[in-house]
């Protein structure tokens, strides 16, 4: 789907409710980002239709919300979500209202929104806004406010203390201080938040830019410590100067963050949580040293990520990232096979990516990166995973019998492949006879 292509669609939708007599508007995050002349990320309307008269001026729409009037438009691989004008009646779980209102007030609609700057609405045709509660002038002075009372916009879907911190990332905003006192006051109640939500907006943080600031936020409203305590413990987690002189784990790795540029979800949680191992194994021996902290913290960002119910490709990825993270120490000295089996873990990018990054944002050595990252440029797929010489049907017509040795015995050839001391499947074969027992059982003979 492309944005132009959604927003044509969404201007189409109002151009056919006006012409049957209805109300339409653009509403929310999309004229927010209009306005500040960013690219909206999808498109929301807004209509005093009712969800059956949405249904019936777009055949093919899908009711998706009936009890909130939300109707899917869909179009040529686009989708538009258009929404009744609605009053909400009281929420009792901290998420959805119990019931509510479809009115023809747009201004009823807005004032059960979360911020002001999400609640604004825009006549394309006219390119007239209607604000009801001044989000063009917290826009202005860049400023996520609640709309109303912010404790009460807050105890009607705890998540809305995640968005507040995620737009004022994302934006560069400041959040107004009767706003983020109320996330202050209310944040343990963010526990409350199903893990899949809480998941989609750590991700957010994360990726959509300024995902220093958001955590540096999530810290300073008490949010951090009751969704990720992991991360909230390193502060304070000192590291050897000589290799980390910008300061503590925390610090580290919240200029890490910031050197993030458009990443994927799996790199930013790497950077997130590839030293999450190093506060539960500090210790003072001849220096500040953090043994095993690697190991550690892939197991650590397992639980983590499992907590918070992420995808199993995406925990595997940040499992590899964060355990293999350490080992372009050793690159200078790997012997070729082992080199170019690390160099094919998989979107080995992200590892070189993170590497860089940690680097970067320490001692500035990108010896061990650029050496890597060189030869990773300068070998194709075939060279790094060559075609086997041998497989198992040759060492079963060689006359061994499939076993344990099996595994072995293919790994040394394909070693020797890789370091390309072997060319031919005899050559695979002979180096077979040379290490390993023959397929009669008999010992081999010495010098063989």
């Amino acid at each position: 789907m492309t944005d132009s292509t959604a927003a044509g669609l969404a201007n189409d939708i109002i151009a056919r409710l006006k012409r049957h007599g209805h109300q339409g508007y653009l509403a929310g995050g999309c004229v927010r980002d209009l306005l500040l002349e960013r690219q909206p990320q999808d498109y929301d309307v807004a209509t005093d239709a009712r969800p059956e008269q949405v249904v019936c001026l777009f055949p093919g729409a899908r009711l998706v919300g009936a009890h909130f009037g939300v109707v899917i438009v869909h179009s040529d691989s686009a989708d538009v979500e258009v929404a009744t004008f609605r009053s909400d009646h009281s929420y009792l779980d901290g998420r959805r209202p119990e019931a509510v209102e479809f009115e023809t007030d747009p201004r009823q609609d807005v004032l059960r929104r979360d911020f002001t700057i999400n609640g604004l609405l825009l006549d394309p045709e006219t390119r007239e806004v209607l604000d009801f509660v001044g989000g063009r002038d917290d826009l202005k002075v860049g400023l996520v406010r609640a709309i109303g009372d912010p404790a009460v916009r807050f105890g009607e879907d705890h998540l809305r203390m995640l968005r507040a911190i995620r737009f004022a990332a994302r934006l560069g905003f400041e959040i107004e201080p009767q706003t983020f006192a109320a996330i202050q006051r209310l944040h343990p109640k963010i526990a409350a938040i199903s893990a899949e939500r809480t998941r989609d907006e750590l991700a957010r943080i994360l990726t959509e830019g300024g995902a220093r600031r958001g955590f540096e936020l999530l810290d300073a409203s008490g949010l951090l410590a009751v969704l990720l305590p992991e991360i909230a413990a390193m502060k304070g987690v000192a590291q050897p100067p000589e290799f980390h002189p910008e300061g503590d784990v925390w610090i580290h790795t919240m200029m890490m963050l910031e050197g993030l540029r458009q990443p994927t979800e799996t790199l930013a949680l790497a950077v997130l949580l590839h030293d999450v191992g190093k506060p539960p194994t500090f210790r003072i021996a001849d220096r500040i040293r953090f043994d095993e902290h690697a190991e550690v913290g892939a197991r650590m960002a397992v639980d983590i990520l499992t907590r918070l119910r992420f995808p199993g490709d995406t925990i595997r990825q940040v499992e590899a990232l964060v355990a293999n993270h350490l080992r372009f120490k050793d690159v200078h000295r790997m012997r070729e096979s082992t080199l170019k089996r690390f160099m094919r873990l998989d979107r080995f990018e992200e590892h070189l990516e993170l590497h860089r990054l940690d680097c970067s944002m320490s001692h500035r050595m990108l010896d061990n990166y650029e050496f890597t990252k060189r030869r990773f440029d300068e070998a194709p797929v075939e060279v790094l995973k060559p075609k086997p010489l041998v497989t198992g049907d040759d060492l079963i017509a060689a006359g061994y019998v499939p076993g344990p040795s099996f595994g072995a015995m293919l790994r040394a050839v394909e070693d020797a492949q890789l370091e390309g001391t072997l060319e031919t499947k005899e050559d695979g074969l002979t180096l077979v006879r040379a290490r390993f027992d023959p397929p009669d059982g008999r010992e081999r003979q010495a010098g063989l």
